[in-house]
């Protein structure tokens, strides 16, 4: 007891008095009765240590709270944690951006009118499909990626779920996906879906470690999921719109991951990533690349917009397209005038701007 508290306690202890003398019997009782007392809170104290409800209170004592609700919360917040990660664990970025361009293929093999349960079924097998080639590629580079700030956070190289986890998620969603597509829309959308799974799992992700040409392969990996919504809707391989569809997306990729190579060229190179800014670290060939993609996305969206009868509707679609696709172009040529990070930043963006005004245009135009 410090000083201060004695002090504060002796008048009080003084002005008490001395105690009246007691019986025998009246202090018998007395300590049965504490002992009684002491019994009743032991047998509380048991209980709440037994129901999980037992707090100490703010002076020493114990008291009965809402443990158990804080630990619901705690497991609930648990369970929200577990599943986040498993989004994480299937790209989730890449996967809606492959959403967005089967909801547009989709359209444009319908001819503009899809039900929403149709739609709904599509975008649900194509996900669970491309959600698991990118589960899979992140099992595969699991221990690469720890070498990687840009990947080191994800679940895998952080160790927030196991290896074995991720392997039955990923085959469970790969399955009902292709199951799905099969159902639903019959073998071809299916077929696709699997031949995207494979080439991005068993081709493009070993390639990443042995040749830069893996960005050609990781296009067409990336751009096939456009044929899974055009077939899925009644549109044929044999067109001429399916592969200029796929050209879009596929030509669109370049500049895009070129943008992202020279970002991140420098943790490429540590892990062990052979891409064109660790192979020729100069960035002319990725900006080659870049400028090349971009006149590529500029000719295929043209070329789509004559896909469908209407000379005048075909050119105001043209010039919506170039006017459309000109800054990714214009970020290209500035990449390559100026090989550094701000320029290489200002294709990215404009790359993620671009895509979804090409696939706009090429979509009105099924309605014009």
């Amino acid at each position: 007891m410090s000083t201060d508290v004695l002090a504060a306690e002796l008048p009080r202890i003084g002005s008490a008095g001395p105690r009246p003398a007691r019986s025998r019997g009246e202090a018998t009782q007395e300590v049965a009765s504490a002992n009684r007392t002491g019994e009743t809170r032991l047998a509380e104290s048991q209980l709440a240590i037994e129901s999980g409800t037992l707090v100490v209170s703010a002076d020493g004592t114990l008291a009965a709270d809402r443990i158990g609700g804080a630990e619901s919360l705690s497991a609930s917040g648990g369970i929200r944690a577990a599943v986040n990660d498993l989004v994480q664990l299937t790209k989730p970025r890449i996967v809606v951006m492959i959403l967005v361009t089967t909801v547009a293929t989709a359209m444009i093999a319908a001819g503009g009118t899809v039900s929403p349960q149709t739609l709904l079924v599509l975008l649900l097998g194509t996900g669970l499909v491309a959600g698991s080639a990118g589960g899979a590629n992140q099992i595969w580079e699991r221990v690469i990626d720890r070498n990687m700030a840009r990947t080191a956070g994800r679940p895998l190289p952080a160790g927030r779920m196991s290896t074995g986890l991720a392997t039955a998620f990923t085959a469970w969603a790969g399955t009902t996906g292709t199951a799905l597509l099969l159902m639903r829309f019959g073998a071809a959308p299916a077929l696709v879906g699997l031949a995207t799974w494979v080439i991005y799992v068993f081709v493009y992700t070993p390639m990443k470690t042995r040749t830069s040409w893996n960005t050609t392969v990781g296009a067409v990996a990336g751009a096939l999921p456009m044929l899974i919504g055009y077939t899925a809707l009644g549109g044929s391989l044999a067109s001429g719109t399916a592969w200029l569809l796929f050209g879009v997306l596929a030509a669109w990729q370049y500049p895009h991951f070129m943008a992202i190579a020279w970002l991140y060229r420098r943790q490429y190179g540590q892990a062990g990533f052979c891409m064109s800014t660790t192979v020729e670290p100069t960035g002319l060939s990725a900006a080659a690349q870049s400028i090349l993609g971009s006149l590529a996305v500029i000719g295929c969206g043209i070329a789509l917009c004559f896909q469908s009868p209407g000379y005048i509707a075909a050119s105001v679609g043209s010039l919506a397209v170039l006017a459309s696709t000109l800054p990714m172009l214009k970020a290209s040529l500035r990449f390559a005038a100026e090989r550094n990070d701000q320029t290489a930043r200002k294709l990215l963006r404009s790359s993620l701007l671009v895509l979804p005004a090409v696939l706009a245009v090429v979509t009105i135009r099924v309605f014009w």
